[in-house]
C-alpha cells in the first residue's frame, strides 16, 4: 500500500494518472563536477537525452568528445551509437566492469554511458519509481522514504533515502551510495531549485556532494552539479 508521503509526492508532481500514461520524457541537460574530472571526462553541455519511463532504455547525445557520438542503455548494456543510429561499439552487463581497474581512473563512452543514463534515468522517471511494484518502499518516518530496489534495474545502490518537503511534497534530497565509482562513494543529492515545464514540478538545479554520518549534505565539493535546460513528457494516446 503505497505511504501518504509516497502519494503527496506524486501529486506534487502531476498525479496517478499522468504517470500512468507517460511514455517518454526528453531533456537538454548541463552537467560538470569533481566525479566527471577524476573520470578524465569532459562535461555534459546542453546535451540532449530522451529516455522510456517505463522500462532502463536511454540515449544521451553527445556522451563525449565526439558530437558525432551518443551513448544508449538498453536494460543492463550499453552501446554507442552514430548520429543515423549504426551501432559503433556495444557492452553487455555493463555494471560488471565497475568500479575495480582502470575505471578508479578512467571511463571510457562507454563507461560513462551506463552511469549518466542509468541515474538520468531515475532522476527523470521518479515519481513513476514510487508507483512501481518491484520497488520495495518503507516510511521511515513522515516525508522520509527508503527505498530497496530489484537486481534487474539499474541504479545507484539497492537501498536510497528520498526526503521530501512536507508542506510541497516535492523532492528535497536523494541520498545512496554511487556503487559504480566506489563502494564508499555515499553521496547527498540535493534539489536546489523546481521550475514549471508545462504545468510539471521539474527539479532543475540538482548538486551532488559527500554525505556525512548523519544524513545530511557535506556541501563540498560538487560531486555532480546538474542544469536541466529543457525538459518535455509524452503521455500515451488512448
Amino acid at each position: 500500500m503505497i505511504s501518504e508521503t509516497a502519494k503527496a509526492a506524486i501529486n506534487a508532481y502531476g498525479g496517478t494518472e499522468l504517470w500512468q500514461q507517460a511514455e517518454s520524457i526528453s531533456a537538454v541537460v548541463s552537467v560538470k563536477g569533481l566525479a566527471f574530472t577524476l573520470k578524465q571526462r569532459p562535461f555534459f553541455k546542453s546535451v540532449s537525452i530522451d529516455l522510456k519511463i517505463k522500462e532502463p532504455y536511454v540515449k544521451i547525445c553527445p556522451v563525449g568528445r565526439n558530437h558525432e557520438i551518443c551513448g544508449v542503455l538498453d536494460g543492463d548494456d550499453v552501446r554507442l551509437e552514430d548520429l543515423k543510429g549504426n551501432v559503433l561499439q556495444e557492452r553487455k552487463n555493463a555494471r560488471s566492469y565497475f568500479p575495480n581497474g582502470r575505471r578508479l581512473f578512467y571511463w571510457d563512452d562507454l563507461d560513462m554511458t551506463y552511469f549518466a543514463c542509468y541515474a538520468f534515468w531515475n532522476y527523470f522517471s521518479f515519481p513513476y519509481l514510487l508507483m512501481r511494484k518491484d520497488i520495495k518502499w518503507t516510511e521511515k518516518k513522515a516525508n522520509i522514504l527508503e527505498a530497496e530496489f530489484p537486481e534487474n534495474l539499474p541504479t545507484h545502490s539497492k537501498k536510497q533515502e528520498f526526503q521530501f518537503d512536507p508542506e510541497t511534497g516535492l523532492l528535497k534530497q536523494h541520498n545512496y551510495t554511487a556503487e559504480v565509482i566506489s563502494k564508499l562513494a555515499t553521496a547527498s543529492h540535493v534539489i536546489h531549485e523546481h521550475k514549471t515545464f508545462n504545468v510539471l514540478n521539474i527539479p532543475i538545479k540538482r548538486v551532488v556532494s559527500p554525505m556525512k554520518k548523519s544524513g545530511k549534505a557535506l556541501g563540498y565539493p560538487n560531486l555532480i552539479d546538474i542544469s536541466v535546460e529543457d525538459f518535455a513528457i509524452k503521455i500515451e494516446k488512448k
